[in-house]
This record gives C-alpha cells, structure tokens and sequence, in this order.
C-alpha cells in the first residue's frame, strides 16, 4: 500500500462530483421495500409479522407463498437491474426468503387441496385421497383459491443460480419438506428435491396436461402460474448449457392455440383452463391479465407490449389534477371501456369516470378481494411508462397508508374496497409486502432483459463483485455497480447509510478486480492506494448519513 499523496500515482485526489451523480442509486423508498423484505425474511420460525391472510388456510392469492414470491422477484430485479456488484447482500436475502418459502406454514394446505372439491371441479362425485408432497403432482405455483407454490420455488432456486454463480440448491437433498403433524398420521415423511429434479417433477406435469401447463389446483390450469417455471427453465439452460425452454414454449404455445388461444373476447387473457370440462374461465377483472403480462412479457414481449394499451383501457384512469393514477374496479372498467366504444367517450374524462361509476352501481361489499393493485404494478412496471407507473405510486402513497417500520416500508393490509370519491384503498399483503416494491425496484421489460440476458459464467469471470455485507448489519446499500466503459478509468461504486440512528462497522469486500493499482475514495476524497490486487478490503464506519465509496482503478 502506499500513501495517498504518492507522487508516483496519477491517481486525482478528489473525484468529479459527476462520477456518482450519474451512477444509479436507490431512493429511500426502494431501500425501505428492501428492509422490509429483510426484516420479513428474517424473523423466528412460526412468526409471519404483516403477513396475515384473508383466509387462515393460506388458501388465497394474498397467502405466504405468494407474497415470499413476490419479495423474491423484486430481490432479484433489484440485483439485476440496480445494483448489480453486491453480491453477498442480495444472496443472503434471497436465501432467507427460500428459507421462509420452505416452512411448512407456507405448503401444509396442500393436504386438504389435493383432495379437490366442486369449487375447482363441478363433476366430481367423491374427494380423492390426499397427498402431503406439495411438489410431486400438480401444485405448480399458488394461484387460485387454493393452489401450490413449485414454479414459484423453481423460478426462486433458479434465479439463485443464475444471479450468484451458485450451485447451493443442486444438492440432492438442498430442498426438504418435512411434513410431521404431532397428533395424527402415520408418522414424519420427507420430501426431498433439488433445482433440477424440481424442473424435471414440473415438466413431466407439463407434459401430462398435453402442455397446456401444469395444474395449479385439482383440474384448473392457470395462465398466469405456468410463466414463472417456463422463466426457470430458461435460467437453468443457460447455466445447464441446454436448450430445453425452446421446446417447451413450442408445446405449449401450439397447446393453447389448438383452444383458441390465451385470450378471450374482450382482449384480456383467460383465467383458467378446467381440464375434465375442457372449458375456459373468463377473467372477471384486469387482475390476472396484468399478472400473466408481468411475467410473459419475458419471452413474448411483443404481443404483451401490443396489447397493453387497449387492456389497460378503462382499469387505469390518469388525473392530472394531482399527478395520481386510479385503478378502477372490475364494473367501473368495464362500464369505461363500453362508453368508449359505444360513444366514443375520452377514458380519463370525469364526466366518463361519473358515468361509469353510476352505471357500475355501488361497489360489491363482501367476498375475497384479488390483489389487484399489486398485479397491475407490476405489470405497469414491466410494460407500461414511466408517468403511469409514477401516478400509481403516488397513488399509493396517498390513499393506501405508507407505513415505515424498523427502516422498512410497506403497505399495510385495508380490507375497504374504495373511499366515497371512489379512489381505490384496498391493500392486501401480497401487494403491501411484496409486489408495489417489486414494482419500484423492477425497469421497464425487466423481466425481457434478464430473460434475453441472464448472467452467464462468462459474466461472473470478468464482474467484480461487492462481498462480506449484507443488510443484516443494518446498513442500507444505494448504490453498487463496476463501471468499466462510461468512465475512463474502471471502477466499483458503492452508497450507503444506517438505516437507524446509529453507527455501524461494516467490512466490504471488493473480489474479482482486473489486476491493478486502485485508489480508495471516502465520499469522493482519496483515501487509500492499493496495488496489484485483485481483493480490496475495506473498514467503514457508517452512520445515518450517507457514505460512498469509489474503488477508481489507475490507468497506465
């Protein structure tokens, strides 16, 4: 090491205020949802804080496993798109999310759903007998009111991979479910899987269900549910060196068009096919349309971008007034859409908007709410602009209660469908919790991009990579990033603040640095030089105020 002010460094000893001014960093809310998902992921075992269902049997769309879910997509997203050098962060909280995913609070329902009932299965004349594997038949994600969680899991473990370079969940046993109730049952079984056996269960059910995809719940075949194991499959060639998703989207593209498709009359996507009827559920809202396109968009990009417009028609109303976007309910969209077409009505007007709200009537009370807010956040963020997504946020933070707890920020649950002006106020856990971050922290075609582009071997080779951190230390990271083309000489870049009031140690650990002699800059003063190292190790002592560190690697 040698000193700061050497003379022999062409080093500059303070850097241009543009360096980190132009580097992507997070605003307070995207690292709020990050801490949230932290501290979620992080409690006891048993313990679900804010997580609390509308249903006790996790049999709904808000349960565990798909606000787990969720929280791990935007984990991901976040890494991808963000703040891609910090490695260990991003690792750590995506493990404690799997590890969260395989309690069995999350999967136990299985055992009552195998069974079916005439909710999902109209012709059914006795219940079958159960099964507790929550993996090995149907099951494939959590969709409807009932639903598993295995592509779920899938696209989890396979983003691991893809992201960290990792081969933690490829062990035999890396995936155990261990189903032992106390008072009844023959005994304790387990259920043991890896990343490729998990794929290999998934697409033999694909297979099976003549590749219309895999059943959800007894009998029903979910649009939505088969996109995030066809995104796995996607990850896990790349990583595998195989070519397996091509197949299965030729299969299963060519199964749905010999049923006339995805979509139904009015250009929204189906809910569901029911395999014994062979007959398709309409979708009743906007919902599962902006579910399906969030994730879809990934590898049929341009259908999903053609349709979005004349989809969103009606659902998404833009008030200039105060910058916001309302999402309306399934009646006031579609009285919207028919005053449009009908009458050539302007979607955003407020004489449109009363209209439609008078001819819609009173909204319904009762029933189980869908998680509507959360998908067509996602959504918008995939496939929609910027100023539309803006205006739903700003929506939410005006109508839907922002809380911050412990330096995370969620949205917590309201069961009250819309307020007297008819502003949407319903918040759910899944999108409380887990899917308004997913869409802060997502990039338009995200999903696209990472499909197109996942991180290869070749990526991890040449990538330096930020490690020994992560948000249990009680820092928040905004910035992390290796710039080796928009600065003329490379560097790794890093932000970060005390998400409490105190101050904290932390010890990052730069790794895979091209070899060379690199400058240490605190808050954009030169600090140290280290030489001819591919490893820098850094002591800092962060308080609540933000810290950045810049590693600049000299040029010869």
């Amino acid at each position: 090491m040698s000193s700061p002010t050497s003379a022999s460094s062409s080093l500059p000893k303070t850097l241009p205020q543009s360096l980190l001014e132009n580097a992507r960093k997070l605003s307070a809310s995207q690292a709020g949802h990050l801490r949230h998902f932290h501290n979620l992921s992080t409690t006891l075992p048993g313990e679900w804080p804010h997580m609390g269902t509308q249903l006790p049997g996790q049999e709904w769309l808000d349960s565990l496993r798909y606000q787990l879910s969720a929280m791990a997509y935007a984990t991901g997203a976040a890494h991808y798109h963000r703040l891609p050098a910090l490695l260990s962060v991003f690792k750590k909280l995506l493990e404690a999310l799997i590890g969260k995913m395989m309690h069995k609070e999350v999967w136990s329902y299985w055992y009552l759903t195998s069974q079916s009932g005439r909710a999902l299965d109209p012709d059914i004349q006795e219940l079958r007998k159960p099964w507790s594997d929550p993996v090995v038949r149907e099951n494939i994600m959590a969709c409807l009111p009932l639903g598993p969680f295995s592509g779920h899991l899938l696209l989890m473990v396979s983003l691991h991979a893809m992201l960290f370079d990792d081969n933690k969940y490829d062990a035999p046993d890396a995936l155990v479910f261990e189903w032992n109730p106390i008072f009844w049952g023959m005994g304790p079984e387990k259920f043991t899987y890896s990343r490729s056996t998990l794929q290999v269960a998934i697409l033999k059910e694909m297979e099976r269900e003549n590749w219309m995809g895999v059943c959800c719940e007894p009998n029903n075949v979910f649009v939505v549910c088969n996109q995030f194991p066809i995104i796995a499959v996607r990850y896990n060639d790349i990583r595998n060196g195989t070519n397996v998703v091509n197949g299965v989207l030729e299969k299963y593209t060519r199964a749905w068009k010999s049923k006339k498709g995805f979509h139904q009359g009015d250009g929204l996507f189906v809910e569901r096919h029911m395999v014994k009827q062979d007959d398709m559920v309409p979708a009743g809202s906007i919902g599962f349309t902006a579910w399906v396109c969030a994730f879809m968009n990934s590898w049929n990009s341009e259908e999903v971008h053609a349709l979005y417009p004349s989809q969103a028609l009606g659902f998404l109303s833009k008030l200039p007034e105060d910058g916001r976007v309302n999402l309306n309910g399934p009646a006031v969209g579609r009285a919207i859409r028919a005053l449009v077409a009908q009458e050539g009505a302007d979607p955003d007007a407020p004489a449109t908007i009363e209209k439609a709200r008078a001819t819609a009537g009173p909204p319904r009370k009762g029933g189980i709410a869908l998680a509507e807010f959360g998908y067509v956040a996602q959504w918008v963020s995939e496939v929609g602009d910027e100023a539309t997504l803006d205006g739903l946020l700003r929506h939410a933070d005006m109508f839907l209660h922002p809380t911050w707890e412990h330096g995370g920020l969620f949205y917590p649950r309201t069961d009250e469908a819309h307020d007297a002006a008819g502003n949407w106020t319903l918040m759910d856990p899944f999108s409380g919790n887990g899917a308004i971050g997913y869409a802060r922290l997502n990039v338009r075609d995200g999903q696209r991009t990472m499909w197109a582009a996942p991180w290869d071997r070749e990526h991890f080779a040449h990538s330096p990579y930020v490690d020994g951190v992560d948000l249990a230390s009680g820092v928040d990271f905004l910035r992390g990033a290796w710039d080796a083309e928009r600065w003329s000489s490379p560097c790794v870049r890093g932000t970060g603040r005390a998400s409490r009031e105190c101050f904290v140690l932390i010890t990052p650990v730069f790794r895979n640095l091209p070899l060379g002699t690199y400058g240490v800059y605190i808050n954009g003063e030169l600090s140290e030089i280290r030489s001819l190292t591919s490893t820098v190790k850094v002591s800092l002592v962060v308080g609540g105020e933000e810290l950045d560190v810049v590693l600049l690697k000299e040029t010869v």
